[in-house]
């Protein structure tokens, strides 16, 4: 069943045989900033909704704005590519520069927003099916928890299934935009656009206010959601084929060049046709059926891709945040497990935790677009800042450096440089834009939600620091240096248990005998009467091995047991070893063996902690009884 859903298995030799062109690569890192433009305007247009329909010829001057920070972003993002080749994007310059606090920082920012790209990817994507189809609306949530699960689906099949599975929809997506933007245009300058139709009502939620700044910031920091894609590639870089830094650096500016134009477009178009922000029918919706002049084909086309590119678009998460939370796991700042690569040469348990959590907020927010946005952005654009600040910083040690001279860090190797100069200023503008950007959306969205990231980044810090505790505590109990050799085990005690006298518990006790000839058995007693038929037949075939006799005056079989062992632990002399044994049946059938006490599993939760104490389960195979029992 698991070989039919996600493929068969593939051997470690084929991870350089996975990787990806620069083709492959749009559609997989650049979904979400690319599906992005499908709401960047209008929640946008949401705000300056405030003020009124005249409000909403800001929208222009500041996805300008918008557009003007994306064009930073990329320079800066593209030094980074270039500068660690191995991927990790703002986590490792943060490390590696900054040190590992700001890299922990960066490291839960982005963890936070790639969780959120899947919720508000996801939802803006069901929100465009409500639009065409109103009547889905009640199951907004339903429909969204499902997309998450196919998404998660194709993840687990690989990279490169997952890439050719969302390359389609993305180009397609792109080829839809593009003629309607195009039509759009074309009919403005012809002057034959006009505005919506039947525009839906719009959603006043507050009296109307005057435009002030503080209302042009609250847009702008709504509008940026743009540009939360740009630093997917840089922390993918290994997935690329080589030469990884060139086709990585390409792909980056395409996928630029492509949100940049859309954004520009579609915003535009907006303000030409009124359109109205809702919850009911989209931005899109609106240009769509206006420059297509109804709900024909076309219009449906754009529908469904940008339906489909807002689902695929979780796809950039579903790439970053497995190969993100496994360079952390490896600094020891995450559960290990995050590490190990599936059967499909995929961080598995990153894929499966990223698609629960996503789920959760999903749930939690109704699937609305409104109510996740102000949790959105404010994290990846800390992660911005620290990146921009760490390069700024490399360059400038690059600087120092003299011809030839070379100095190897955990993420990369500086050398000589003689643009440092050109490229740390650049770098340190954008990490003051991007600060900017950072506080402007902290104060503006603080109220609606922000609030809950700028609490939840420190907490998931100091979760970080935790375990890193933990790993640094344990390597140290289990490390060698100053440690002598172990005293030789002076004694070895076994406790047998047993609940009757057969097969089973003999083939324990013959196992028992293998490791120490001080074997005790020991018997909870719960009926007198079974107890008296076990004991005559233990001294038949006991083989001398001394009895035990627990009475269980309230028929309990854990209880008794343990008071004995404490006792036993209490009296315990140095290096001696006491191992419980226990007999265990086991079915072929796997229905039988529920059939059955897993007194071994009982006892190992309850004594797994006590020093000097082993419990051994010795199984005993019992042959398929369902087929003896259907001969009878």
């Amino acid at each position: 069943m698991g070989t039919w859903l996600i493929g068969r298995p593939l051997p470690t030799a084929d991870a350089p045989h996975q990787t990806i062109g620069k083709a492959i690569g749009l559609a997989v890192f650049a979904s979400d900033a690319l599906s992005s433009t499908a709401y960047a305007t209008q929640e946008m247009m949401v705000i300056l909704a405030i003020a009124g329909m005249s409000a909403m010829n800001y929208s222009v001057p500041i996805a300008v704005g918008i557009v003007a920070l994306l064009g930073i972003l990329t320079l800066s993002y593209e030094q980074v590519i270039h500068a660690y080749p191995n991927g990790g994007g703002a986590y490792i310059v943060a490390r590696d520069n900054l040190g590992d606090m700001a890299a922990l920082v960066a490291g839960a920012a982005l963890l936070t927003d790639y969780i959120l790209t899947v919720s508000v990817s996801i939802s803006s994507g069901v929100a465009q099916i409500v639009s065409a189809f109103p009547e889905l609306f009640p199951w907004r949530v339903e429909v969204g928890v499902l997309a998450v699960a196919f998404v998660t689906l194709i993840n687990l099949r690989g990279v490169r299934e997952s890439g050719k599975a969302f390359a389609i929809p993305t180009y397609f997506f792109v080829l839809m935009m593009v003629a309607t933007v195009g039509t759009g245009l074309i009919r403005y300058l012809t002057g034959s656009l006009g505005v919506v139709q039947n525009p839906p009502e719009m959603e006043m939620l507050h009296a109307a206010q005057p435009v002030t700044f503080f209302l042009i910031l609250r847009a702008f920091s709504n509008g940026t959601s743009a540009v939360t894609g740009v630093e997917a590639i840089s922390n993918g870089t290994t997935a690329f084929k080589e030469p990884r830094s060139r086709n990585a650096g390409i792909t980056l500016i395409w996928m630029s060049v492509i949100l940049g134009t859309l954004l520009m477009a579609i915003t535009f178009l907006a303000v030409q046709i009124q359109a109205v922000p809702s919850e009911t029918e989209t931005i899109i919706s609106q240009m769509a059926r206006t420059a297509f002049g109804g709900r024909g084909i076309l219009y449906l086309g754009t529908i469904v891709a940008t339906t489909v590119i807002l689902v695929m678009a979780a796809n950039t998460a579903f790439a970053g945040f497995p190969r993100l939370s496994a360079l952390v796991a490896e600094d020891g700042y995450l559960p290990r497990q995050l590490t190990y690569r599936g059967s499909r040469l995929v961080y598995s348990r990153g894929i499966v935790a990223l698609a629960v959590i996503a789920s959760l907020l999903i749930v939690i927010f109704q699937a609305s677009v409104t109510n996740l946005i102000p949790l959105y952005a404010i994290g990846v654009f800390l992660s911005f800042t620290l990146a921009q600040a760490g390069m700024a910083l490399r360059w400038w040690k690059c600087g120092q450096l003299k011809p030839g001279q070379e100095i190897v860090e955990r993420g990369s190797v500086l050398r000589e440089d003689r643009a440092w100069q050109f490229k740390m200023i650049s770098n340190g503008l954008g990490a003051l834009t991007t600060f900017i950007v950072m506080i402007v959306f902290a104060v503006t969205k603080f109220t609606d939600g922000a609030w809950i990231v700028i609490i939840l980044t420190p907490l998931l810090v100091m979760g970080f620091l935790s375990i890193h505790r933990h790993y640094r505590r344990l390597a140290e109990r289990l490390s060698l240096e100053h440690f002598g050799a172990p005293g030789p085990i002076q004694r070895h005690r076994a406790i047998l248990l047993i609940g009757g006298v057969h097969r089973g518990s003999l083939a324990a006790l013959r196992y028992a005998r293998t490791l120490t000839d001080d074997i005790t058995a020991v018997h909870v007693s719960i009926d007198p009467e079974e107890t008296a038929k076990l004991q005559r037949k233990w001294e038949t075939w006991g083989d001398g091995v001394r009895l035990v006799i627990l009475d269980s005056p309230f028929r309990t079989f854990v209880e008794p047991l343990i008071e004995y062992i404490e006792d036993l632990d209490q009296r315990r002399r140095p290096n001696e070893v006491v191992t419980v044994i226990v007999p265990q049946f086991i079915a072929r059938h796997w229905m039988s063996n529920g059939l059955h006490a897993r007194a071994a599993d009982t006892l190992r939760r309850v004594l797994i902690n006590r020093e000097g104490l082993v419990i051994t389960e010795v199984p005993y195979q019992v042959g398929d009884l369902a087929s003896e029992e259907k001969k009878e």
